[in-house]
């Protein structure tokens, strides 16, 4: 006979009894008046509010034989609050769905909420799970909504950049990227199947390049920091460097000019892992802060220079004045594996 609490599957355990081992997981929102368990939270509001909302599908966006759970459940409130941090927005409150095949392990779920929870305490104190849904999926399916609020701000958005602002970044760049190649190339069959037999050794050979794939940790606080200092137009990067300087200078009728060597002088070595600038320019997922700044503006520590707003050209990118292709993650565009 099967012990209490042990490998039970969200199947055997049922909605009600899954929903009290995972909200058991997860700590209060300081804003929250009424969190989960009734139809609606409730929350307190004092302003203007950012929302944003995401989904993860495991094979597309991620690899179970990769991911812990915890890793996976930071995962999904860092890539969600970081989206809230590049309007200028201190994150509130998370909305977690999530739907699973009826023969996950009830523990899964209870280590997805632990890495939710932890991830909200470590990056933005204060913010938490206020409610959600949980469902049955032929894989493991999970969408998140993040909110935010502005604390008598403007939010900051991809629109304000004006030519001769200095484009600043903060965070990982290039790092998440060169982890997934690693993981594709070490930790994977032919036909880019995941596996898990060579995760022990390239975690040990490779810690900082893994963890900023698999649990990455961006510059959370740093959104409203660069809002009051006087950030003209930001944004999250999450699909590359490349991909998303261009879209912002798209947005706001500019060009960027990026520089390589203000790239490879700031973010040539991360956390003792060397970075190429291809990676720097064409990884994804590191979520960091693209923030332009006027001229004569000091850059909130934290962020670095690395090239500047120019006006030939609307929407287009360069790196030292000649084309950069944009290139970059896009879930509709097949990537063949470790690419």
């Amino acid at each position: 006979m099967r012990s209490e609490g042990s490998a039970q599957t969200v199947g055997e355990l049922g909605e009600s009894g899954v929903l009290a081992r995972v909200l058991a997981q997860l700590g209060a929102a300081d804003a929250a008046s009424l969190g989960p368990g009734d139809d609606c939270a409730v929350m307190r509001v004092r302003g203007e509010l950012v929302v944003t909302s995401d989904t993860m599908i495991e094979g597309p966006d991620f690899r179970s034989a990769w991911h812990s759970g915890y890793e996976l459940g930071w995962k999904l409130a860092a890539t969600n609050l970081s989206d809230v941090a590049g309007m200028g927005a201190r994150p509130t409150a998370l909305t977690v769905s999530l739907a699973v095949p009826g023969d996950t392990p009830v523990s899964l779920l209870e280590e997805i909420a632990r890495g939710l929870d932890a991830a909200c305490r470590a990056l933005a104190p204060g913010c938490g799970v206020i409610g959600g849904d949980l469902g049955r999926a032929p894989v493991l399916v999970a969408a998140v909504t993040a909110l935010g609020e502005l604390d008598g701000r403007p939010a900051v958005t991809r629109t304000g950049a004006r030519p001769g602002d200095t484009v600043a970044y903060a965070g990982d760049l290039g790092l998440a990227g060169l982890g997934l190649s690693l993981l594709f190339a070490e930790s994977a069959e032919a036909d880019g199947t995941a596996h898990g037999r060579a995760l022990p050794g390239l975690r040990k050979r490779h810690a900082a390049a893994l963890a900023a794939q698999l649990a990455p940790t961006p510059p959370i606080g740093l959104g409203a920091v660069a809002a009051e200092a006087g950030a003209t137009a930001m944004m999250d990067v999450s699909d590359s460097l490349s991909l998303d300087a261009a879209r912002l200078a798209g947005a706001s009728g500019v060009a960027i000019d990026l520089s390589t060597a203000a790239l490879e002088s700031g973010f040539g070595v991360q956390r003792g892992q060397a970075v190429p600038l291809v990676a720097m320019l064409t990884g994804g997922e590191d979520h960091g802060l693209l923030a332009t700044f006027a001229p004569d503006a000091a850059l909130p520590e934290g962020f670095r220079a690395i090239g500047r707003v120019v006006p030939e050209g609307e929407g287009s990118l360069t790196l030292d004045g000649a084309a950069c292709r944009p290139s970059g993650w896009d879930p509709y565009t097949v990537v063949p594996p470790g690419s």
